[in-house]
């Protein structure tokens, strides 16, 4: 049995370039190699046969394939295409402009920061595939982070200690009113104290909230409440209240409601990116980091504007 355990990448080459060119000669131009390199990796190749690859004629008259020879060449030039493949295939992944990424998140940040992020993504590397999870219950993002089964994920507050993060922007809680309810300008917590509000059903941010709105000496009367970003809005430019959230969780460009910055203002909550510590983020995941640190930066100076 022919055992080709020791066949090396560049034996092949050489068969190639010699059944290609017809001498020993012309094959050793054509890579770049002297003729006696060119022998000894036919001569290598044809040790790990047992057979010869070539018949050698002589003289000036091109060498010739054996049986043997001809069917190897018809397989590793398979072989061989396959390698030039998996070269632009890795090639492509180390620069950045394919693989795979996936993706960690929480409803805020899937409607403000994720649709952005992945727009410039697509125009740049549109041969990346990503894969997103998200859920507003941080332990499952931190979960399928320190599992890999996300590579980068958004997070609120401080990463845990086996990941390493960066810090993307303060995400201040606002004021979501209807157009003209209130004067332009911050506003301060009495000045909504008596009106109805939208919130959200317990969780982290919801809770952070209520808790600076009870600091601010503030007992929010809720008559809706649903986890849904867009429906919380909703509800503020029906009428039926007003709603304190976190502005990553309102488009600020929406004609129909009113944003106020809240004063004295309710603490801010900290929105991070992270990744596994001590593992090579992959192209994909570094260059998704930096995309989220530049539009991060463009949504805190839309935070500063408003009124």
């Amino acid at each position: 049995m022919i055992d080709l355990r020791q066949l090396e990448l560049k034996h092949l080459v050489a068969l190639d370039a010699v059944a290609a060119e017809g001498t020993f000669a012309r094959a050793a131009d054509r890579l770049g190699y002297t003729q006696s390199a060119v022998s000894q990796q036919i001569a290598a190749l044809e040790r790990l046969l047992g057979v010869p690859v070539f018949d050698r004629p002589g003289g000036p008259r091109p060498v010739v394939l054996t049986p043997l020879g001809a069917e190897l060449l018809e397989r590793s030039r398979e072989l061989l295409a396959r390698v030039d493949a998996m070269s632009l295939e890795l090639d492509l992944f180390r620069t950045g402009s394919a693989g795979k990424l996936s993706i960690g998140t929480f409803q805020s940040a899937s409607a403000m920061l994720l649709p952005k992020i992945v727009a410039r993504m697509r125009q740049q590397f549109p041969s990346i595939e990503m894969h997103v999870i998200e859920s507003d219950d941080e332990e499952v993002l931190i979960k399928a982070l320190s599992t890999g089964e996300v590579e980068v994920s958004f997070l609120v507050g401080e990463a845990p200690s086996d990941a390493e993060s960066v810090h993307l922007f303060d995400d201040p809680f606002v004021l979501v009113a209807r157009p003209d309810q209130f004067p332009e300008g911050p506003v301060r917590p009495e000045q909504f104290a008596d009106e109805p509000m939208i919130g959200q059903h317990p969780n982290a941010c919801q809770l952070a909230g209520e808790a600076g709105l009870r600091a601010a000496g503030i007992t929010p009367n809720y008559v809706y409440r649903t986890n849904d970003n867009s429906t919380v809005t909703a509800m503020v430019r029906a009428g039926m209240g007003v709603a304190v959230l976190p502005f990553l969780c309102v488009e600020p460009e929406d004609p129909r409601v009113a944003l106020h910055n809240i004063e004295p203002p309710i603490p801010e909550r900290s929105i991070v990116l992270a990744w596994r510590q001590n593992r090579t983020r992959s192209p994909a995941a570094a260059r998704f980091v930096e995309l989220a640190t530049e539009i991060s930066r463009d949504l805190s100076g839309q935070r500063r504007a408003i009124a």
